[in-house]
């Protein structure tokens, strides 16, 4: 998700990329290829001189990809994030951040030794109070400039291999909105030419525990701009809804009365504007998404392609996905038979689990029944229904790992797709995530679902 205040995104800085701190934001730091910035609490680097972390080379996986992607050396998401940095804070015990100067996701407490597990609950159990403190949350996080992170704004290439630094300020909400676009978007190739059959955060096993990270980052960065160490993500359970529920302008906004792919101007989301939708612009003139304001949220829920989506997911077949045994098969790709992270990620028939890329089921139909900025998919978090939706999904993953408990193993670590296999570190966050790292069970990091509790 993403934020964008309107003042700070015409401030071009000295920067870093993906996700990037903004201390190592600068051409020393590119060239040194070392993101090892200092910690406030003793002003060493890593919180060394507390035990907290130290600087170390980056360790990465060599285990063999799958062939979807028949290029080397020509994106700067291969090997992340090496082209930018080869060293970063390496962070003891529980503690973790790009300068080892917070806690792991589950624990807090001065020296991060204290366990503490959070409840997200249902959008519509919430109370009119908590509700709306939701809603603010979100439109705070909408106008405040990140503290800690920039945006690049160019390609490594295009920054003369860390000369000249091509990078912006961003608010909150739209620095989660340019990672999803980030680790989404086509490789540039050159000239006109770009590839298309890459992404480092969907199709393909890394699905699942990226967004697992992408949820728990925001929700973060969401308790520090407000203070509110006790807030999570709710949740909106779409199972069996006959339309948009949380449409209305008491919660995500209505439809507007003249214009069907617009929001309600009840709504406060209907001034929000969206960037790093204009992936063909970005794709001919061969650059990033700047941040750019581009235009309303649209959406028309329901008025989508009925041949391809004919209705919301229905419990049977959350039911069914949750029955296949594999989390992964085959290609690990979209042509995945029989792969629960496919069924779920909604390429495969929610009914037989067969591949089938010509229809959307559960995760990927509530997306294109959105029809409008959520059916994109590098412009999707620019909609703040993205959020519920991919909390509940993230609940249902979870219901997957309780039932069938799998060993770690389960998650692949070789011949998935670019960036996906379990030892790869996730595009393009830092500090550094595997994605087996988020395939173990929420409580371990931190939260529980409402509706999943045990006794």
């Amino acid at each position: 998700m993403s934020l964008f205040a309107m003042g700070f995104l015409l401030v071009i800085l000295q920067p870093s990329t993906g996700q990037f701190p903004r201390a190592c934001a600068n051409t020393p730091s590119l060239l040194r290829k070392e993101c090892c910035p200092t910690w406030d609490g003793d002003g060493s680097p890593c919180g060394e001189f507390s035990g907290r972390g130290f600087c170390e080379n980056i360790l990465l996986s060599q285990a063999p990809l799958g062939p979807q992607f028949p290029f080397s050396g020509v994106d700067d998401r291969e090997d992340w994030p090496s082209v930018f940095y080869n060293r970063t804070c390496q962070c003891n015990g529980n503690f973790m951040g790009f300068n080892c100067g917070e806690c792991k996701f589950g624990f807090t407490g001065p020296r991060c030794t204290e366990r503490q597990v959070r409840i997200r609950r249902n959008i519509f159990q919430l109370t009119t109070r908590e509700k709306d403190r939701f809603l603010a949350y979100l439109n705070l996080a909408k106008s405040t400039p990140s503290q800690d992170y920039v945006i690049a704004i160019g390609t490594y290439g295009q920054m003369n291999n860390g000369l000249n630094p091509m990078f912006r300020n961003i608010n909150v909400y739209d620095l989660f909105v340019w990672m999803h676009y980030y680790a989404s978007r086509d490789t540039l190739l050159g000239g006109s030419n770009v590839w298309r059959d890459v992404d480092f955060a969907h199709e393909a096993p890394g699905f699942l525990p990226w967004h697992r990270a992408f949820l728990l980052l925001w929700e973060r960065e969401i308790q520090k701009i407000t203070g509110d160490e006790s807030f999570t993500i709710p949740y909106w359970d779409w199972r069996d809804a006959r339309d948009c529920v949380v449409c209305t302008d008491e919660y995500m906004g209505g439809r507007h009365p003249t214009n069907p792919n617009l929001l309600s101007p009840a709504s406060f989301f209907s001034s929000w504007q969206v960037i790093c939708t204009r992936s063909e612009e970005y794709n001919s003139r061969q650059t990033l998404c700047n941040a750019a304001s581009e235009g309303p949220i649209l959406r028309n829920p329901g008025n989508n392609d009925k041949s391809r989506t004919p209705r919301l997911p229905s419990s049977a077949e959350v039911e069914f996905c949750l029955t296949l045994t594999n989390y992964e098969s085959g290609s690990m790709d979209k042509m995945a038979n029989f792969s629960f992270r496919n069924t779920l990620e909604g390429f495969a028939d929610p009914r037989t689990g067969i591949s089938n890329i010509s229809q959307s089921g559960l995760h990927n139909a509530l997306h294109i029944y959105m029809n409008g900025s959520m059916s994109q998919v590098q412009g999707s978090a620019n909609d703040p229904i993205f959020v519920l939706h991919h909390a509940f999904v993230d609940s249902i993953f979870e219901r997957w790992l309780r039932r069938h408990r799998p060993m770690l193993e389960v998650y692949p670590a070789a011949n998935a797709p670019i960036g996906h296999n379990r030892e790869n570190y996730m595009v393009p966050f830092i500090p550094l995530y595997r994605n087996g790292e988020f395939f173990r069970f929420s409580r371990e990091l931190g939260y529980d679902y409402e509706y999943m509790q045990e006794p």
